[in-house]
């Protein structure tokens, strides 16, 4: 079994430089996704010049680990959202998202990009009757806003009994990481300078933006955050709540029917297609478990249950691939797209929950309409300046008191083992030594890497995610590998290893003040936030 996306094995590699110099230009985009690729071939082909900024390699990171569904309903279901908004915005969500992936389509077939684009038609199904309702409110809801969908009297051709079935046609799969990579190819060039290995450190905002990496800088009036979360310290990020989702691709013994399938459960979730690779080998795709970042003691066990639910269902006669992907739940249920604030030139595409390819598309697609100073009809319903606090309060606290208690439970800090003798090779613990506290992995050979168990984004505590090997953050979903290096999060900085910086700062000054502030400022802006809508809703 190989423990990485199943995508990487028919995508191209990629070799662009690392950024050396000092550059100007008009736009930096940070981060080389397919939120990132979108906006910058949509900019350059429109004649700005672009630089993008990729901190690993082009599509290998959060696009490179989700499923490859492509489809205009979302996993907070339509028939939510019509009862938390109204039927006008359901409609323009369904609408923007099927441009999104007719964009997907026009650009795979302009440039011939070999990505197994496939229309195929999409299902949410329940093996339970007592939610039969449930998914014919979904389909009613769906018709109502102009998908083609209905019952499916059959119930799907899947190999287990299903109690009821929305079908709706013409949705899409393909291989993400082959898409973007292949965007990217044709899209370098004059107008765009694709950078990979190239981290950002730091955006120094002003008249023009600076963006830093660790050898060079960029300057441009625009700034792109396509990083699934904004970098840095940001009041949206109170917004965001992170989770972890894990992903198998199996081999079976019989056949699979073609298509999208979601298992809807009042107590879990999980998605289910099949994708044929470059050697037309078959495989089906199952994702699910979901929790947040940093929260589960046992990762593994998540991998186990999604073996066994799809064991119980299908007759497996392998288990191929394991991965897991990252995504962030917006407050109010709708993505963040657009400026920063009311005048800003810094952008950002973030709160796609499980949805973010489409959603990444679409992001790529408004951002650059409002950076030519073109319309777009859906700017205004997803920029991240919108003032949903009725609708986003009860997600917002939510989020919020469970990121004061990470801190709070961590902040009397405990030593998971007494000495850096007592960890076994492949697992990780957290060891306080000198008064300071850290993060101590043994690799299979015996060797220790022990870096800062404190997270550079606002001083968490970061918990080791053993079946990934990863040192994960619990607050805003912050990772780092096991030598400390950023693997996605809004943290800018990697953690210091112990051989670097032995005399780390004192854990408990550094969160006793990241607390306070992080309190005082959360609470400020959020009762400040509810006292405008009070006044009336801002048109």
């Amino acid at each position: 079994m190989k423990t990485d996306s199943i995508w990487r094995q028919d995508a191209d590699q990629t070799f662009y430089p690392t950024l050396q110099t000092e550059m100007e230009t008009d736009v930096v985009i940070i981060g080389g996704g397919i939120t990132g690729m979108t906006a910058a071939h949509l900019l350059a082909t429109a004649g700005k010049r672009v630089v993008v900024l990729e901190a690993l390699k082009v599509a290998e990171s959060t696009t490179g680990y989700s499923t490859g569904n492509l489809y205009a309903p979302v996993g907070s279901y339509l028939n939510v959202l019509e009862k938390k908004y109204d039927p006008e915005t359901v409609k323009a969500l369904v609408a923007s998202r099927s441009a999104a992936i007719d964009q997907i389509e026009r650009l795979t077939q302009q440039f011939g990009i070999d990505c197994h684009f496939k229309r195929i038609p999409f299902y949410l199904l329940t093996e339970h009757e007592a939610e039969d309702a449930f998914i014919r409110a979904e389909t009613e809801t769906a018709q109502a806003a102009g998908l083609p969908a209905y019952l499916d009297e059959s119930k799907s051709a899947l190999p287990f009994p299903i109690s009821s079935a929305m079908r709706v046609e013409n949705q899409a799969q393909f291989n993400p990481m082959a898409y973007v990579k292949g965007l990217a190819a044709h899209t370098a060039g004059p107008n765009c300078q694709i950078f990979e290995n190239s981290q950002v450190t730091y955006v120094e905002e002003g008249s023009p933006n600076v963006v830093h990496t660790e050898h060079g800088k960029v300057r441009a009036k625009q700034v792109i955050h396509a990083t699934h979360t904004p970098k840095g310290i940001w009041f949206l990020h109170t917004l965001l709540g992170p989770y972890r989702e894990y992903a198998l691709a199996v081999s079976l013994n019989s056949p699979y029917p073609e298509g999208t399938f979601w298992d809807f459960h009042a107590m879990h979730h999980h998605s289910m297609r099949t994708y044929v690779n470059d050697a037309g080998e078959p495989f089906l795709l199952i994702l699910g478990e979901p929790h947040k970042v940093g929260h589960q003691e046992d990762n593994e066990a998540s991998f186990r249950k999604l073996e066994e639910f799809a064991r119980e269902r299908f007759d497996v006669k392998n288990v191929e691939y394991r991965w897991a992907a990252q995504h962030y739940k917006p407050a109010d249920s709708l993505p963040y797209i657009g400026r920063r604030d009311k005048n800003s030139e810094i952008y950002v595409g973030t709160g796609y929950e499980a949805d973010g390819l489409t959603f990444g598309t679409l992001a790529g697609m408004i951002i650059s309409d409002l950076i030519l100073g073109k319309e777009n009809q859906w700017a205004e319903m997803y920029s991240p300046t919108r003032h949903n606090p009725k609708k986003a309060a009860g997600k917002f606290i939510k989020e919020n008191v469970d990121v004061m208690a990470q801190y709070l439970k961590d902040l009397p800090y405990r030593s998971q083992v007494e000495e850096l003798a007592d960890i076994k090779p492949g697992d990780g613990k957290n060891i306080e030594m000198d008064g300071k506290n850290y993060g101590a992995y043994r690799d299979d050979t015996g060797k220790l890497h022990v870096v800062s168990a404190v997270c550079t984004h606002m001083a968490c505590l970061v918990h080791f995610n053993k079946a990934e090997k990863s040192w994960d953050c619990p607050c805003h979903g912050s990772r780092f590998g096991v030598d400390g290096k950023v693997l996605e999060g809004p943290a800018y900085l990697d953690l210091s290893r112990m051989e670097d910086k032995p005399a780390s700062t004192n854990r408990y000054k550094k969160i006793t003040s990241a607390f306070f502030f992080a309190a005082s400022a959360l609470v400020g802006a959020y009762f400040l936030r509810k006292a405008l809508w009070e006044k009336g809703p801002v048109q």
